[in-house]
């Protein structure tokens, strides 16, 4: 019986799952495929029904966004006994992502060899420029102390070219929620993902938790997916950017122990500097998106999931100790020379 389920979170992505969803099938034949429909109104659904009739489909029926539309699916996946008892590993996988052969078994092998191993990411490369590092997971996810999600290949906006830099198994601080790997049980102990965050740095709020439980998250270049990005969300998105900025500042709130909530108020500092870059940069709609992200989190920040019982002392050891920003403001002065 399948050990692995691939779960495929879709929302008016027909063309995307034309285009991606046979490379899945042709590389995955170990493994259950499930396409979760977040409430399309195209016609993806009955493209899967008509040419993929061997996958098993979901149907939401509503958008519930990135993260309340996995546990909703997931919850149904686990309610059918037939078909969970046998599943120990999840592996949620963005409807515009290209996989390779052979990418599944490395890292099921890297999970199996340590139960504390609750999360792995591939190496993800570009769809559009496959020489080069995806924006969305790259090789590996990191956080500095300040909170900024970054990755091994991609620092803010700056990519890299792989170059075999990062051909290595490395743990990590938060693996891709493009192509994300995850141990069922693991997930079910921590109920999923937070739906307050509906889209956006959820996956990197998984891992934090997993940390705090004494969970590791790992990457693993054995393994290859190209992502397209931008999916569903334009990259220069005011939402987006909205929901980044909110979302991290929830993060922030519900993990940081309680001798580093001070960095809380610096980061809404920061974050009402960056939104002032926005508008030089002439970008109204993030300057707006930035500081109604603020405006929300202090709204509502009491209404975050909090595991009163877990007592949260320390940091993980896999954040970046140092800050990211500042070197992103170097390149940045260096550009207005």
């Amino acid at each position: 019986m399948n050990r692995v389920a691939i779960v495929i979170l879709n929302w008016n992505g027909e063309n995307l799952l034309r285009e991606y969803l046979p490379s899945v099938v042709a590389y995955s034949k170990d493994a259950t495929i499930v396409i979760a429909d977040n409430g399309s109104s195209d016609s993806s659904l009955n493209y899967i029904k008509t040419n993929f009739p061997q996958i098993k489909t979901i149907d939401l029926k509503t958008n519930y966004g990135f993260a309340k539309g996995y546990n909703k699916a997931l919850e149904i996946l686990r309610e059918e006994k037939d078909f969970s008892e046998n599943i120990e590993y999840y592996i949620l996988l963005n409807s515009d992502v290209k996989v390779t052969e052979n990418w599944i078994q490395p890292i099921i092998t890297l999970m199996d060899s340590d139960e504390k191993i609750a999360a792995v990411q591939p190496k993800i490369l570009s769809i559009s420029n496959p020489t080069m590092f995806e924006y969305a997971g790259a090789a590996g996810g990191f956080i500095d102390y300040l909170g900024y999600p970054f990755c091994r290949g991609r620092i803010f906006d700056i990519v890299e070219k792989d170059n075999g830099q990062y051909d290595d198994e490395k743990q990590i601080f938060w693996a891709s929620g493009a192509a994300f790997f995850v141990r069922k049980k693991v997930f079910e102990e921590l109920n999923g993902f937070d739906e307050m965050f509906f889209a956006h740095q959820e996956e990197i709020d998984l891992c934090w938790r997993m940390q705090n439980k004494g969970y590791k998250i790992f990457y693993s270049f054995h393994s290859v997916c190209y992502h397209l990005g931008g999916g569903t969300l334009n990259k220069t998105s005011p939402k987006k950017t909205y929901l980044n900025f909110r979302n991290n500042l929830f993060m922030l709130y519900k993990n940081l122990p309680k001798k580093k909530q001070y960095i809380i108020p610096i980061r809404i500092i920061l974050n009402i500097l960056s939104s002032f870059l926005f508008l030089f940069k002439g970008k109204k709609g993030e300057f707006l998106a930035v500081n109604r992200a603020n405006y929300h989190f202090l709204k509502n920040k009491k209404y975050l999931k909090i595991n009163k019982n877990q007592k949260i002392n320390s940091l993980p050891k896999t954040i970046y100790p140092k800050s990211i920003v500042g070197n992103r403001l170097l390149i940045f002065l260096r550009n207005l020379g």
